[in-house]
C-alpha cells in the first residue's frame, strides 16, 4: 500500500497547463487519503471556470492508478477553501512572480 507522501510525491507530474508548473506546488492538491488500498485525491482548481479542470482530473486518476498496490482511486474537487496564491509553495510564488 502506497503512502501519502508516495501518493504526493507520484502527483508532482500532473501539471496545470496554463501555469506550466504541477499541481502540488500550485497548492491545487489540499489532501490526499490513503486506506489500504485505496487512494483519495482531494484537490481543487484556481478558478471555477478552469477549462483545463477535467484533464487534471484525469490525469491525478490515471497517475495514481499507475501506482503499485493501489487497487481504487477516488477524487474529489473541493471549492473549500476556495484556491488561492497564498497556497503556493515559496518556489512557485517566486516562478510566477507573487509576494516578490
Amino acid at each position: 500500500m502506497p503512502t501519502k507522501e508516495q501518493v504526493v510525491d507520484a502527483l508532482r507530474v500532473v501539471e496545470d497547463p496554463e501555469l506550466g508548473m504541477d499541481i502540488v506546488e500550485l497548492g491545487l492538491l489540499y489532501d490526499v487519503e490513503v486506506e489500504n488500498s485505496k487512494v483519495k485525491a482531494i484537490y481543487s482548481l484556481t478558478s471555477i471556470g478552469c477549462p483545463v479542470g477535467p484533464m487534471i482530473e484525469q490525469q491525478i486518476k490515471e497517475t495514481i492508478e499507475d501506482m503499485e498496490d493501489v487497487s481504487e482511486v477516488e477524487t474529489e474537487l473541493t471549492w473549500d477553501p476556495p484556491w488561492s496564491p497564498e497556497r503556493m509553495s515559496e518556489d512557485a510564488k517566486f516562478i510566477l512572480g507573487f509576494g516578490v
